[in-house]
């Protein structure tokens, strides 16, 4: 498929992009009755310092957490490159 406005997209598309973040729920997360069992989601990057940060980014408390919030997110980095 074309794209319109190619210098408009956020990421250079084409790339190899072997590193990634798998992202699946906690067992104890309600959120699992309404997904499909065994859920997950990958987020690629081209390379492991673009995946480590975006990892210590994601795993980290946010400025809009709230006090006591804790994640149900589990994170897990990948590498298909070998």
């Amino acid at each position: 498929m074309e794209i319109s406005n190619e210098h408009n997209l956020a990421e250079q598309r084409g790339l190899p992009k072997p590193f990634g973040i798998k992202v699946t729920l906690n067992r104890e997360d309600p959120f699992r009755n309404l997904v499909d069992e065994g859920w997950e989601k990958f987020h690629w990057y081209a390379t492991a310092e673009q995946r480590d940060a975006a990892f210590e980014d994601m795993r980290s408390t946010h400025r809009y957490s709230r006090r006591g919030d804790r994640p149900s997110l589990v994170y897990d980095k990948v590498d298909k490159s070998g």
